[in-house]
This record gives C-alpha cells, sequence and structure tokens, in this order.
C-alpha cells in the first residue's frame, strides 16, 4: 500500500454514494483521483425521500442552489414530523424543526411553559413557529422574525432521491471522476489485509489506497472481505421490515411528513411535487409479509403506481466502520429505521467525518480509532433518540408496542427520561443530532410531563409569565397569517 493516499475507489452509487462522490470532489479535486464504480444491478431501496435541516448546508457547500435542487427533484418543503397515535392511539403530535418560544439567559423556554402549569400538552405548540406554518401548510423563507429577536422557519425536503444522485452525478461528471459501470466479483486483499484491488466483471481490476463501502447491506467490502462484526439493535428497535410504494400526488401538498402508528409498526407518507412516497415499517414477530403488504395499500391516501418493494433489515451498526483502508458508509454501515428521516443525514456526516480525518499520508490507528469512536457515539445517539418513540407509548392495541414499554432501555437514554421527567431538564450531548427541542417535543408529546421546573422560571410573576406566553403566541400567530401557501412557494 501506498504512503500518500492518492487514489480513492467508491463501491456503490444511488444516493449515498454520489452524495460522497461529489464532496470529495469539491474538496479534493485537485489533489486526489476518485472513482465510483455502480452496478446497474443493484437498486437503490427508495426509502431516503426525507431529510433534515442540515441537507441545505450539505447543498450550499456543493453549490446546489435550493431552487435548481427543489425543481429538479421535484421537492417539497418539510417542517416537522407529525406523529399519530404514537402515545394513544387518538393523539397526534409534531416533532417540528427549530425553536420553541424564546430562551431567557441561561433558562430555557419550556421551563416557563411548564411553571404556567399548562393543562394540555399541546399547548406546546402554540409557541413553534415551525409548528404553525406546517399546520397551516404555509411557507417562505424566513431566517428570522422581524424585530422580534426569535427565529424564523427552519426547514428541511422532501425529494426525488433518484433525481437527486442524478443532480450529483453531473456535478461529478463535470469535476472529473471516474465513472465505472461494472459489478464487483473479487476482492484481493494484500500480506498486511489490506484491499489492494476488485476485480470486475467487463473492466480491468482497479486499485486504490483508500476504498468506501456503499454496496448495501451485503457489506461487499467491510463484512464479506474484510469480515466486521455487526452490533444489532434489535433488542430495543424490533422492526425489521419495511415495504416501500410510491402513489399518485395529492393535493394540497402538506410541508410536513406523517408517521402513523399501527399495532405491528408504523407507515410513513412523503408527499413530493409528483407523487407520495408511502412506506409501511413493521416486525415480523407480529404481521407476515403479506398481510403487512395489504395493510400498505389499503391504506394510501391515493392510487399506487409503483409495485411495493420489500427491505429486510436488522437495525444495528458495524463494530467497525474504519477497519484497514476500507470506510463503511450508508447501509454497509448500519441501519437505523426512517423513523426521524436520518439515514441520508448518517451518509452525511459520515463524508464530513472523513474528510476532516483523511489522511495526507498514510492511515494511522489514531485516525481510524477517531473516526470509529465518532461514528458509534452518533449512530448510539440516534438510536436512543429513535428508541425514545417507542418506549414512551401509551397504546392499548397490539403487543409490539407492550413489550416496547416493558423493555429495559440503553442506560444513556434512561438518565435522559429520569432527568427530564424528575426536573424537566434536557442537556444536548456534545455533537450531538437531536437538539433539547427535538426531545422536549417528543417527551411531552407521548404524554411524559415533569414533575418539576427550573426555579428561574419563577423570578417572573404568574401575571407576568402570563403575559410572556401571550405575547409569543399571538406574535407566531400573526406572522404565520403572512405566510404565502406552501403550494405557491413551490410554483414561484
Amino acid at each position: 500500500m501506498n504512503n500518500n493516499i492518492n487514489n480513492i475507489v467508491i463501491v456503490g452509487g444511488g444516493t449515498s454514494g454520489w452524495m460522497t462522490a461529489a464532496l470529495l470532489s469539491k474538496m479534493y479535486s485537485q489533489t486526489l483521483n476518485i472513482s465510483l464504480i455502480e452496478s446497474a444491478d443493484i437498486s437503490t431501496i427508495g426509502v431516503g425521500e426525507a431529510t433534515i435541516p442540515p441537507l441545505k448546508i450539505f447543498n450550499d457547500v456543493l453549490g446546489v442552489d435550493e431552487k435548481s435542487f427543489i425543481a429538479q427533484t421535484h421537492a417539497s418543503i418539510k417542517l416537522g414530523i407529525e406523529f399519530s397515535h404514537w402515545g394513544k392511539e387518538s393523539q397526534c403530535y409534531m416533532h417540528a424543526f427549530g425553536t420553541l418560544g424564546k430562551n431567557i439567559g441561561y433558562t430555557s423556554f419550556h421551563h416557563y411553559w411548564l411553571a404556567s402549569k399548562p393543562e394540555t400538552a399541546s399547548s406546546l405548540w402554540d409557541f413553534s413557529f415551525n409548528y404553525q406554518a406546517a399546520s397551516a401548510g404555509k411557507f417562505a423563507n424566513v431566517t428570522r422574525i422581524h424585530n422580534e429577536q426569535l427565529a424564523g422557519l427552519t426547514h428541511a425536503y422532501h425529494f426525488d432521491a433518484g433525481r437527486y444522485a442524478q443532480l450529483l452525478q453531473q456535478l461529478c461528471s463535470n469535476a472529473g471522476i471516474t465513472h465505472i459501470q461494472d459489478t464487483v466479483n473479487d476482492v484481493v486483499l494484500d500480506e498486511q489485509g489490506n484491499i489492494a484491488r476488485l476485480h470486475l466483471n467487463a473492466s480491468p481490476p482497479i486499485e486504490g489506497d483508500l476504498f468506501i463501502d456503499f454496496s448495501g447491506q451485503t457489506g461487499l467490502l467491510i463484512d464479506k472481505a474484510l469480515g466486521v462484526e455487526f452490533d444489532s439493535y434489535q433488542k430495543w428497535l424490533k422492526c425489521d421490515r419495511a415495504w416501500a410504494v410510491a402513489s399518485e400526488a395529492s393535493h394540497p401538498i402538506i410541508p410536513f411528513t406523517r408517521a402513523i402508528a399501527h399495532e405491528f409498526g408504523w407507515q410513513w407518507r412523503i408527499p413530493l411535487q409528483h407523487r407520495t412516497g408511502n412506506g409501511l415499517v413493521y416486525s415480523s414477530q407480529f404481521i407476515d409479509d403479506d398481510s403487512a403488504k395489504q395493510r400498505l395499500l389499503s391504506n394510501l391516501d391515493t392510487k399506487a403506481i409503483t409495485q411495493p418493494r420489500l427491505l429486510k433489515f436488522t437495525p444495528g451498526r458495524r463494530v467497525k466502520q474504519w477497519h484497514k483502508n476500507c470506510v463503511a458508509i450508508g447501509l454497509s454501515s448500519g441501519f437505523l429505521e426512517p423513523l426521524e428521516s436520518t439515514s441520508l443525514h448518517l451518509v452525511q456526516t459520515a463524508i464530513i467525518r472523513l474528510t476532516k480525518l483523511l489522511p495526507h499520508r498514510r492511515i494511522t490507528p489514531a485516525l481510524v480509532d477517531e473516526y470509529n469512536r465518532q461514528s458509534q457515539r452518533e449512530f448510539e445517539q440516534i438510536r436512543d433518540f429513535i428508541i425514545l418513540h417507542y418506549a414512551l407509548n401509551q397504546r392499548q392495541s397490539g403487543d409490539l408496542w407492550q413489550q416496547c414499554r416493558q423493555m429495559s432501555l440503553p442506560e444513556s437514554l434512561r438518565q435522559k427520561i429520569d432527568l427530564f421527567a424528575q426536573s424537566g431538564n434536557l442537556f444536548r450531548q456534545q455533537d450531538e443530532l437531536f437538539t433539547e427541542e427535538a426531545w422536549l417535543q417528543v417527551m411531552i408529546g407521548q404524554g411524559l410531563m415533569p414533575s418539576d421546573h427550573n426555579p428561574l422560571a419563577n423570578n417572573m410573576t404568574a401575571i407576568q409569565r402570563d403575559e410572556f406566553l401571550s405575547n409569543l403566541k399571538a406574535i407566531y400567530q400573526h406572522y404565520c397569517a403572512q405566510l404565502p401557501p406552501h403550494e405557491q412557494f413551490l410554483q414561484r
């Protein structure tokens, strides 16, 4: 293996592979040779059609402007995720992006809300500008509410992942990336156990200094060639199947994703401009595949326009996502169900992590260990947030949900739940993806009301506190009324 890292080989295309190629080419096109091998025999899974806000930053870095992105990918705006029947069967709440209310000094807003002794949890969302806009079906690029020192709207997208991959592929083509359309049939290791070269079906062998595995759950490099073990999360995340199907577009196009709980799992609805993405995530322990498919098809808002596709998975992660001279990203590195739309975000953060730790010369143990440490922490933090939704359910129907209420939790999650329940406190861990506001909305939305709040919230009198909350609520309602309809924004 060379002392210098000169040649990077990406195995696998799709949205994730081309995201990686696009960012690497943007940052290293003058110093590295980048090749991407893509097999026409392998299709993408088609569940990565909803994102979270950091994708906008990723596009900005690549120089993809929002107007072009929305037009080319038939995208719509996403302001949050609506959860139906996750707490109690009849209840609904939203994990809305962005901030809630206004912090005062070092005291988070929600402590003032808790001190007001709200009679219902739903009133928390009176102080979310994102929620107000989403529920009204409105959107505009408002980064700040003028003169009020309040944040504006924070948005992500629903989009056609295949079209996004095509957009990125064109960027890569312009940057001079080598695109090889072929299938890997053999992986050759050197004496130190590093990957030396790949043999392809119809093309000459390709050598590289660093290989990035995007071969999906097959794990062609990280698993089949290098034998890296897999750490399963299935004792907490019990769903292991998903059906995905596209249906006709529905109008008006709502600016949020829907996650609808069923007795054996949950269903997603993702509204794009030209169609709706649908899927059913479920546990094969509680329903068979054919019955799950029929349940999905019978619960579509619009007519199906594709054949349903089945994905089987085990939630969890590779114990090492960087081993020897191979980095696994995407499905080859692990899988967390798409409940909070983190699949593409995990790809994005893995690429950024790699660019920060990419060696100039020899791959060193310190670099690899740090990459793996950060990757493990990120997977476990997102894992805990997804488990939270299941653990706090109050549903009366479905053995799945009863098991989830009774299961033992990771200690990291148990500590977070106990701290909030006893004091109302939430603290974001270093580099953690999900904010305090995200954790707060799921906990309150699913019925966990803390027994206490920060005593600093009592520095206001009850009258002052009520006036503070009332004014905030009125401001959000006023500015929401001025927003244009979501579809009008898309047409512009």
